[in-house]
């Protein structure tokens, strides 16, 4: 099973670009029971949108 520190560095990654099946496997489990790190991923996708709608100089 994989911590939390490990689920949100792989959050993380994924991204920026495909997590192999077993890590996404990994990642799916622990959000699955852990409400902080969906927190955290919704964050990060929230964050992620919000960018690409942020116009570039």
């Amino acid at each position: 099973m994989k911590t939390c520190k490990e689920v949100h560095r792989l959050v993380i990654e994924g991204q920026d670009r495909t997590l192999p099946l077993s890590h996404r496997i990994a990642v799916r489990l622990h959000l699955m029971m852990c409400s902080a790190c969906r927190r955290f991923e919704a964050q990060m996708n929230l964050l992620r949108q919000a960018l690409r709608r942020f116009p570039g100089d």
